[in-house]
């Protein structure tokens, strides 16, 4: 397929009667395994990305290094490839429009953007009008290089606050999802949000497919399913649970006899 026809694939997913399912991977090693597996497309995972390359979460992977390891995750399958590209790994609106524009090149069709601020550094979540200018800026350079491109915009308000509170956040995340919706968003992630009640209050307010992440803790696919979710990835839970089998595997051969 083309770039052009895997985005057009990768639209027509998150408009599919039943939720997509994203197994976030972590190299080409991973995104075959996934792919020969049936995913009908894939997405990166910055926090597994990052421990397979050696780095911590947090765009602490140089920029170079995320461009050229996407580039070589879509040489490595004919599926349509998102990359979470965190907080867009600039400063500012123009710098976030540029690097849309590298992603673009390196072949994917979408990525994530959060409205957090690069963890540690402090700061926390942007406020609403700056992540929406920080989208918009995305849009436009995107609609200017691959019309359509898939804007994952993701708010980081349920994952950073406790579970018994978010309830209380939950009117905050429904107008950040609106405002990232006007700003030219293609989707709404809301990860660390687990209460099924508070995912389908989202889901009913937004103008937008809802992506939640799945994990040990969450409700089951059909359940979200019914809740009105579009889309489900699974973060750093496949990269868990592959360096905890290598984990075990490699510990049980340093004690072998």
């Amino acid at each position: 397929m083309t770039q052009t026809e895997k985005l057009e694939l990768f639209s027509r997913l998150h408009a599919a009667p039943e939720p997509l399912v994203l197994v976030n991977i972590w190299d080409a090693g991973s995104a075959r395994v996934v792919a020969k597996a049936g995913a009908a497309a894939l997405a990166t995972g910055s926090a597994s990305v990052g421990g397979a390359l050696g780095f911590g979460d947090g765009e602490a992977v140089p920029l170079d290094l995320v461009l050229d390891h996407a580039a070589r995750i879509v040489s490595a399958v004919d599926l349509p490839v998102s990359l979470d590209f965190e907080a867009g790994y600039a400063a500012t609106e123009a710098g976030v429009a540029e690097n849309i524009r590298h992603v673009i090149r390196s072949g994917a069709v979408g990525v994530n953007l959060e409205d957090g601020y690069p963890a540690g550094d402090g700061e926390g979540i942007r406020r609403v009008e700056d992540a929406a200018g920080r989208i918009r800026a995305a849009r436009a350079a995107a609609d200017g290089a691959l019309p359509g491109f898939w804007i994952n915009a993701r708010t980081d308000i349920c994952l950073r606050a406790k579970p018994e509170d978010h309830g209380a956040h939950i009117a905050e995340v429904i107008v950040r999802g609106q405002a990232y919706a006007e700003a030219g968003a293609s989707s709404f992630f809301v990860p660390g949000l687990r209460d099924l009640s508070l995912i389908r209050e989202v889901c009913a307010a937004s103008r937008l497919p809802v992506n939640v992440m799945a994990g040990p803790e969450a409700a089951g696919f059909r359940a979200l399913a019914e809740a009105g979710v579009h889309r489900i990835s699974y973060g750093p839970f496949p990269w868990r649970t592959a360096m905890a089998a290598l984990t075990s595997f490699a510990t049980r051969a340093a004690q072998a006899d």
